[in-house]
């Protein structure tokens, strides 16, 4: 399992790359896509959207279970990963790089103080218990 450094994380499992000074990359951890298992679809927010820390923005489908996914951060979708509509696979392969599904403009970078640093979320995910269902 990978938790790379500088990278922030939700208990939900969504990871935050800060890109700038209110820019950011936002994808789901390797913890959540080998949970879920192979994943088969994933619904984003169109550009232009606002998205609201805690609030759901999306979701990811697998062969096991459709999980919601939640917003780590709040703010405006400057770009989504279409890579995603033809190859979502990409989220199971290179979660933390290729299979990235959007960049916002953060509209509180003070929220990243709420999230996890990478220790933190690897000793909050040790202590997950093994999920049989897929849930994520």
């Amino acid at each position: 399992m990978e938790y790379p450094k500088g990278l922030r994380y939700s208990r939900e499992h969504e990871w935050v790359l800060v890109e700038d000074a209110d820019g950011a990359v936002i994808g789901i951890s390797d913890f959540a896509q080998n949970e879920l298992g192979d994943v088969v679809y994933v619904e984003a927010p169109a550009m232009g959207e606002t998205i609201s820390k805690d609030d759901p923005f999306g979701a990811v489908e697998s062969v096991k279970a459709v999980s919601d996914l939640y917003a780590p951060v709040s703010g405006t979708v400057v770009e989504v990963n279409d890579a995603l509509t033809d190859t979502p696979e990409l989220v199971n392969e290179d979660p933390y790089g290729e299979g990235w599904i959007i960049k916002v403009t953060m509209s509180d970078v003070s929220e990243l103080d709420d999230l996890l640093t990478h220790e933190e979320y690897k000793e909050y995910c040790e202590g997950q218990p093994e999920d049989d269902d897929g849930g994520a």
